[in-house]
């Protein structure tokens, strides 16, 4: 199932999940910029619905990196304030259903990882699936959309950008990169982030530790190739962004960059143009 395929009763089974006074399933920062740039953050929280409780997991396990990808939402909420740029951020934990995954995968309701069952998610029926798509899924996703529409309708194409964060270690093994730029389809934001990011003496990697031509690169797959967007998936580290002071430094090294990215573009549209006429004009 896509986005685009919701269940005739939506509309009847969504309010279950999730009391009047809880968060909505998104939030937008910064909804009425008119800068060609959106980030958006799937993994943003660990926040579980009342209606859940605590799915049977203790509390390390609820906000571990199963749970969520711990820095990236307030990374990315920094980086919306100081750049004026829109953002989407999921506001309930990827163990609820992960907005990163088509919701036939069967890691969207993820059973078991990193060593941790996950009781609240074994054995779920095909409408409690429905339930957590149709009260944070499809909003999410429909909400991205939106600010995509809005961005285009003011005369451009903006720019992608997914934020996410990794562990130091998996699988008993220390991972040397400190920022994964990952990338698929286009790889002109994939330049200009390896580049600056290497450049400042970080080491990155390129689609590396995870690889942006996976199918589980859902979000950027969904929106930002179909619509031929510019798009870049940057994963960093945890240990850089697990604190304030990690994820204010990390900010200000990523402002820098993003807040070069449409000139740069812009750029690289008019050398591309360029060397398009002076091949025909050699004809």
């Amino acid at each position: 199932m896509t986005t685009g395929d919701r269940p005739d009763n939506a509309s009847e089974i969504a309010p279950g999940l999730l009391a009047a006074d809880e968060p909505g399933p998104f939030q937008v920062l910064n909804p009425l910029s008119v800068l060609p740039i959106l980030l958006v953050c799937d993994h943003a929280s660990c926040r579980f619905p009342r209606s859940l409780g605590e799915m049977g997991l203790d509390p390390f396990a609820r906000r571990c990196h199963l749970a969520v990808d711990i820095g990236a939402g307030p990374l990315t909420e920094s980086l919306a304030a100081s750049l004026g740029t829109t953002a989407v951020l999921a506001q309930y934990s990827r163990l609820i259903v992960d907005c990163n995954r088509e919701l036939m995968d069967p890691s969207a309701f993820l059973e078991y990882g990193d060593g941790i069952v996950v009781p609240g998610n074994r054995n779920l029926h095909q409408s409690d699936k429905d339930l957590r798509a149709d009260a944070i899924y499809y909003p999410y996703h429909d909400a991205v959309d939106g600010q995509i529409r809005r961005l285009q309708d003011l005369g451009s194409l903006p720019a992608f950008i997914a934020i996410h964060s990794f562990t130091p270690v998996m699988n008993g093994e220390a991972r040397p990169w400190e920022f994964g730029i990952l990338w698929d389809t286009d790889q002109r934001l994939r330049d200009i982030l390896l580049d600056d990011l290497r450049d400042a003496g970080y080491l990155v990697g390129d689609n590396e530790p995870y690889s942006g031509k996976a199918p589980q690169d859902f979000t950027i797959d969904h929106h930002a190739e179909a619509k031929l967007l510019p798009h870049v998936g940057i994963e960093v580290r945890q240990d850089l962004i697990d604190g304030e002071e990690g994820v204010e430094k990390i900010a200000g090294l990523m402002h820098k960059i993003i807040e070069s990215i449409p000139r740069r573009l812009e750029k690289m549209g008019a050398d591309n143009e360029r060397k398009r006429t002076d091949v025909h004009n050699r004809r």
